[in-house]
């Protein structure tokens, strides 16, 4: 397998290159080029560039960037090498960056590779068969997630990251769960179906879909209808013949321009004569059952034939 580079060095030069990826070079595109050992050795001892992992370099001393350090990962780790896990789902805006990880890629399980600081090599059978066809090597949109999946700690964490990437509308979760089929050992497997069938039907967050599981569902309550556009916005949960909104905040602490956000918000549901009902973590994690029952509360202002069931003998659902 030839080098994933190859071909953009031929037709546009080793400057171009360079530029591209972020002023990272490898000694293997260096010699491709026509520079000499020697002249590389004079630019590092000249200081004038750096060393990042054996046979990669900056051409520049400054502090290495996010977009730096994962482009010398690619190229430390050789020809057959993709971006995967948390680095794949960065890179298509699946979720949100963060320089603080380390730069995950994957290799065929055949290889071998000296694992370095900051960088987490993984070795797979299926490599190849989970590419996209795009330059930089990466895992698909769908194979990313599920490579998430299988590392989280957790079913919380797993889910979370399953709501995030397919709230960016850059994957389905139906091709997750096309690729799903192709992992048959995967962590939180058997529970990532419901969790995507869930997502499937407008559940955008771990939150939403604790609020759906632990307060509607363990409850009895009427499903309400997700992420309805009204007013130029999207209300959480609706429970339309009733007038009540129910929305969720998945942040510890109200920033001062979000509280003014959330009172215009609550303002325009008012004017629709709909009732809201905000809940954060707290009230959706530690006190489901409350939360169940003020909204069988408010739904039964309406319609007292509104059907609940408690969830254990101490619940206050009547």
């Amino acid at each position: 397998m030839d080098w994933w580079w190859r071909r953009q060095l031929d037709d546009e030069g080793l400057e171009v290159l360079i530029h591209e990826q972020q002023r990272i070079v490898s000694r293997t595109q260096l010699l491709a080029a026509g520079r000499s050992d020697s002249e590389i050795r004079r630019r590092l001892r000249g200081r004038r560039w750096q060393i990042v992992h054996p046979g990669v370099y900056a051409t520049h001393t400054g502090p290495l960037g996010y977009d730096e350090r994962i482009v010398a990962a690619l190229l430390y780790a050789g020809p057959e090498v993709a971006w995967s896990h948390y680095t794949a789902a960065e890179q298509f805006g699946l979720i949100k960056p963060d320089g603080h990880r380390p730069v995950h890629v994957t290799i065929p399980w055949r290889r071998r590779v000296r694992a370095r600081p900051g960088l987490v090599i993984t070795r797979d059978k299926h490599w190849e068969d989970r590419l996209a066809a795009v330059v930089p090597p990466r895992s698909r949109p769908a194979e990313a997630v599920l490579e998430i999946v299988g590392i989280s700690r957790s079913l919380d964490d797993a889910a979370a990251i399953v709501a995030e990437a397919c709230q960016s509308g850059r994957v389905k979760p139906a091709e997750i769960l096309s690729a799903l089929d192709g992992r048959a050992q995967l962590r939180h497997r058997a529970a990532l179906r419901s969790i995507l069938a869930d997502v499937a039907e407008g559940t955008h967050s771990l939150l939403e879909l604790h609020y759906l599981r632990d307060v509607e569902r363990a409850h009895g309550l009427p499903p309400g209808r997700r992420q309805r556009a009204v007013d130029q916005e999207f209300t959480d949960v609706a429970y339309e013949p009733v007038g009540l909104v129910v929305e969720l905040d998945g942040r510890f602490h109200f920033a001062p321009g979000q509280r003014w956000r959330d009172l215009a918000r609550d303002n325009r549901a008012a004017l629709r004569s709909e009732v809201t009902l905000r809940y954060g973590w707290l009230d959706i994690i530690s006190r489901p059952c409350s939360a169940a029952a003020q909204v069988l509360q408010v739904s039964r202002r309406k319609d007292p034939t509104i059907p609940a069931h408690p969830c254990r003998r101490t619940c206050p659902v009547r």
